[in-house]
């Protein structure tokens, strides 16, 4: 097995891995209650919040690395953070409803964006990985 199949492997494991909290945290806002039920919708919030910010870091990374990069990638960027912290603020539901279609979004400017990058491969992994985190975001948003 090459080292770039090798790092591939890896990244997808520790992808599918990064889904749990959403995954658990959604499990736990429709079976427990009270306090338990509460505290899973807020921390599912705010790991879409996380993510978002990673995923717009991403472009930062791209830009890094290149000589001249375009400022779109800085830019764009730092949506994500900032809407998703703006989702922090709404009540818990509608933030999180915020937070899945700005997943979406997300997902619908790296699918344009990262063949520019060389980083196409990844998209496959992206896209589960967002329906993922969007589904974990509508179920958590319902419970709540």
């Amino acid at each position: 097995m090459s080292e770039s199949t090798t790092a591939q492997t890896l990244a997808t494991r520790l992808g599918y891995s990064a889904g749990l909290p959403f995954v658990i945290g959604a499990a736990l806002a429709w079976l427990a209650g009270g306090e338990v039920q509460v505290m899973a919708v807020r921390a599912v919030a705010a790991y879409a919040a996380v993510v978002a910010s990673f995923i717009g870091a991403i472009h930062w990374g791209f830009g890094f690395a290149q000589a001249a990069p375009r400022a779109g990638l800085f830019l764009w960027g730092v949506v994500p953070g900032i809407v998703a912290w703006l989702a922090l603020l709404a009540p818990p539901a509608v933030g999180l409803a915020v937070d899945a279609v700005l997943l979406v979004a997300c997902f619908l400017v790296d699918r344009a964006v990262y063949p520019r990058q060389g980083a196409e491969q990844w998209l496959p992994l992206r896209l589960r990985l967002t329906m993922l985190a969007v589904a974990s975001c509508a179920l958590t948003a319902w419970a709540g």
